[in-house]
């Protein structure tokens, strides 16, 4: 359905090629300065009918061309012609500079020179405002225009049922998303299926996260780097949490060991990266679920065992998995439906999760585990917390996490407003995955891309920061990650051997300074 915005901004352009026909090649009457053609428009304007003229109750309506519209056996005519293919219709509406029509069944319709368009009743509105409630108000209006309204404790989205709801007593507009809560006190979010709700909390329940991890960085376990060096980097940019995987392979072990040891030491927060995934050494994608997780355990148990004694109390099971070619259908996906992914190979990852998991817990039961998601990959988050399929199937093993971790590079857009696909209605991911899995929310890689000038990348990171920064007091965010301490090069990192780029080393630190993380 197109929104009013949209309907009217092609009318001002049909509106402005109208005039200029009428003007035609020129005559004796246009003065250089067009003054003849802005009198006569002026006349026409003044005669045109008051904004929100509805016939019936009036006979006809005069737009600003001076054209008259009228309705004659349930039909619009222009100037006495039939307007386009049109009938049934109970109500014709001049409103805004547009000519509307009503439909029997309720369905409004715009003008837009040729044709009749799908739209909403244009004295609603545009999109709501954010918190928008029923009660008090008597409908929402989304982003994509749809109407919402309760009626007898039933939600209807454009006068239709929207999955099957009964005893509502709230409908909420907030981030981006519809959200309802029943007698029960139970609050529902609608999914990604445009008729599942699914549990969640209060969504603007407000949320702040620990102090003390918020300001990150990546490295890596092979860096020329040592120990020593790594923590005075850390201190010098402020940073409190360094993000390093590994697997349970000697070398990656005995290395990130050894970073753990340094940073107990320092008071600093060492984030690691159990970097399993859903292939074998061969790059052929494991077996089966039961596989899978028997891997994953046994290489999260031996980074926990490694790892333990150094005081590290944090991990993330697995990177990026859910953007790996065997499970991702389409890379151009944003991940909102969890039918973006393939069913046939999903077992496989949720079972290295799981296995990731559990290998923490057996040797460190209070230890905190993250599971990692890409884009907006809400789709495969919602489908692995409550043991779904992508095909919609459900009382498989649930993948129950402790942390949020979520990457959120530049070309992914705006986190707090990310959109569908690349394109549709955007919608804040944070505030989302606050209420439906009520775990704190790390964002454990972030930067622009590798062809941003320096320039741009400072003024990135100053932008990015600050919004991070607001929100770890109200959405949960304990931790934003920037990729990468030195990425060998001026692509990614604010140094290389330990020599600061400074346009980006210097935004970097320079925020951190002024906004202490308390």
């Amino acid at each position: 359905m197109i929104n009013r915005r949209q309907f009217l901004n092609g009318l001002a352009a049909l509106g402005g090629s109208y005039v200029l026909t009428g003007c035609g090649g020129g005559g004796s009457d246009l003065g250089a300065d067009g003054s003849a053609v802005v009198k006569a428009m002026s006349k026409t304007a003044a005669a045109a009918s008051a904004n929100g003229t509805t016939v019936p109750s009036a006979t006809s309506i005069i737009d600003y061309q001076g054209s008259v519209w009228t309705l004659t056996g349930g039909s619009v005519y222009k100037d006495g012609v039939k307007a386009g293919n049109n009938y049934n219709v109970a109500l014709m509406l001049w409103f805004g500079g547009g000519v509307y029509h009503q439909g029997t069944g309720g369905q409004f319709y715009g003008w837009n020179g040729s044709t009749w368009i799908a739209c909403n009743d244009p004295r609603l509105g545009g999109t709501s405002a954010d918190g928008t409630t029923i009660p008090s108000a008597s409908y929402i209006i989304d982003k994509a225009g749809a109407v919402w309204t309760v009626v007898n404790g039933v939600i209807y989205r454009n006068n239709k049922t929207v999955g099957n709801t009964y005893n509502v007593t709230l409908l909420l507009w907030y981030g981006g998303k519809i959200w309802h809560r029943g007698t029960g006190s139970q609050f529902y979010v609608l999914s990604d299926v445009s008729t599942s709700w699914l549990p969640c909390a209060d969504p603007r329940i407000v949320t702040a996260a620990t102090a003390g991890t918020f300001f990150g960085i990546n490295g890596h376990y092979d860096y020329r780097y040592t120990p020593a060096q790594v923590v005075s980097i850390m201190k010098s940019t402020g940073c409190s949490t360094y993000r390093v995987g590994c697997t349970d392979d000697p070398v990656q072990l005995n290395a990130v060991a050894k970073l753990a040891q340094a940073f107990q030491s320092a008071g600093l927060t060492l984030f690691v990266l159990i970097n399993q995934g859903i292939y074998d050494n061969n790059r052929v994608l494991l077996a089966n679920e039961s596989v899978a997780y028997n891997r994953g355990k046994a290489c999260a148990a031996a980074v926990a065992t490694a790892l333990a004694p150094y005081g590290v109390t944090m991990y993330e099971c697995g990177n990026e998995l859910t953007r790996e070619n065997d499970i991702i259908l389409d890379s151009t996906n944003a991940g909102t439906k969890a039918v973006d992914f393939s069913n046939t190979n999903w077992p496989v990852m949720r079972g290295v999760m799981r296995g990731m998991i559990d290998g923490v817990k057996s040797v460190q039961p209070a230890a905190k585990c993250g599971i990692n998601f890409c884009v907006a990959d809400i789709g495969a988050a919602d489908a692995l917390w409550d043991g779904m399929q992508p095909d919609g199937s459900g009382g498989y093993p649930k993948v129950r996490w402790d942390l949020t971790t979520w990457h959120n590079y530049e070309v992914y857009g705006d986190i707090f407003n990310i959109g569908t696909d690349g394109a549709g209605p955007g919608f804040d991911l944070p505030t989302y995955c606050k209420a439906r899995y009520g775990v704190p929310f790390l964002i454990t890689e972030w930067n622009t891309g590798p062809e941003s000038t320096q320039a741009y990348r400072a003024t990135y990171i100053s932008t990015q920061f600050a919004n991070y920064f607001k929100a770890r007091k109200t959405k949960n965010v304990q931790s934003v990650m920037y990729y990468v301490l030195d990425s060998g090069d001026a692509t990614y990192g604010l140094m290389v051997d330990g020599v600061a780029l400074t346009q980006p080393y210097g935004a970097f630190t320079g925020f951190i300074a002024s906004n202490p993380d308390v």
